[in-house]
């Protein structure tokens, strides 16, 4: 399996560094805040922008009561190759996976990746519904509008189903999410907060039955970072009491804040959206990769208007190395979302650009 995944991951590069002369490079749409959104059609793909990705993260508990944190992403990359390129081994559309568990027993993510050109049947990002599959993983949403995630990977095997009890929530103005101060920089984003998980799971050759919460995101565009950005801080939470809040700041070469952005919904549908200004993320500890030597803000205050939120990590290993598919390295956490001093929810914190500058 290995030397296969390397001999595929080897062709793939030569291929996408040699496209064919005189091809015409591809026109990608750009996000523009007159589109508006139309759910159910936009949960699927759009091949016509660059990058996009269908993120699901949650807390799963064991039947013993054990948490256990997840995560499912799919992303689909389109490549610079001609699109009038007739020949079917022309990586138009890159499909990539990626899955990870946090269990603190381990004290470690257990986490696996998978990428493919598009193609064959062997891996899509179907329009007008999401169903999205590399080899035999896929994420794909029924007709009742719940979600059926399926991973096998060599450590672990997961067959989960994702229903919501909320309509989604479109972030930004009416799912144009700004990501930095000009207006370009953007993505078409909604999320899918309080999803109700049930499933299996399965280690070492036992299964068990598990549920939870999730929360699931949407997001496509074709330029979305200021060219001083080199990565973001961001924070999904479902709240005990049915609200969901999502909060973001894009961080420049100095550290600073570059832009931010924050929305908390509450268990109504009442949305209250908070300015850059209004919203930043405090550390107030760190923890040091011992495998990349990053050093990761794991636990962090967010400030979003007047309130403070604490977010505590299940664990602090959770560093996902995904060199192998997207080229980056990331943290992405199950955390516990505390508000003077008790709990209040809990979500996942994704922490990039913290080795080198993401670049997409």
């Amino acid at each position: 399996m290995f030397f296969r995944c390397c001999r595929f991951w080897l062709l793939s590069v030569l291929l996408l560094a040699a496209p064919p002369q005189f091809a015409a490079p591809p026109r990608f749409a750009q996000v523009t805040p007159e589109r508006q959104l139309a759910l159910p059609q936009d949960s699927g793909a759009h091949p016509d922008f660059r990058t996009e990705w269908w993120y699901a993260t949650g807390w799963l508990a064991t039947p013993d009561g054990k948490p256990i944190g997840f995560q499912v992403t799919f992303f689909r990359s389109a490549t610079e190759h001609d699109r009038a390129n007739p020949s079917a081994f022309a990586p138009s559309q890159l499909i990539i996976a990626h899955a990870a568990l946090s269990d603190p027993s381990l004290g470690k993510l257990l986490h696996a990746q998978k990428s493919a050109r598009a193609g064959f049947g062997l891996a899509y990002a179907k329009e007008g519904n999401t169903d999205v599959a590399v080899d035999d993983w896929r994420l794909l949403r029924n007709a009742d509008d719940s979600y059926q995630a399926s991973i096998a990977a060599d450590e672990f095997t997961l067959q989960l189903s994702l229903k919501p009890v909320q309509p989604p929530m479109l972030q930004g103005d009416h799912g144009y999410s700004r990501k930095g101060p000009q207006a370009a920089q953007a993505s078409y984003y909604y999320s899918e907060p309080q999803l109700q998980v049930s499933g299996k799971l399965v280690r070492a050759g036992r299964a068990q039955e598990v549920s939870g919460s999730a929360w699931l995101d949407h997001e496509w565009s074709t330029s979305v970072l200021d060219a001083d950005a080199v990565g973001w801080d961001w924070l999904g939470a479902n709240l005990d009491d049915g609200s969901a809040l999502m909060a973001f700041q894009i961080r420049s070469r100095d550290g600073s804040k570059l832009w931010a952005h924050a929305a908390l919904r509450d268990a109504d549908g009442k949305v209250t959206q908070f300015a850059p200004g209004q919203v930043s993320f405090q550390p107030q500890r760190s923890w040091r990769s011992p495998r990349t030597d990053a050093s990761y803000p794991v636990q962090q205050v967010l400030h979003a208007g007047a309130a403070e939120w604490s977010l505590a990590p299940l664990q602090d290993d959770q560093e996902l190395d995904s060199r192998l598919s997207t080229g980056s390295v990331y943290w992405e956490g199950a955390v516990t979302v505390n508000r003077n001093g008790r709990r209040v929810g809990r979500g996942y914190l994704e922490l990039t650009g913290y080795l080198k500058a993401l670049k997409f």
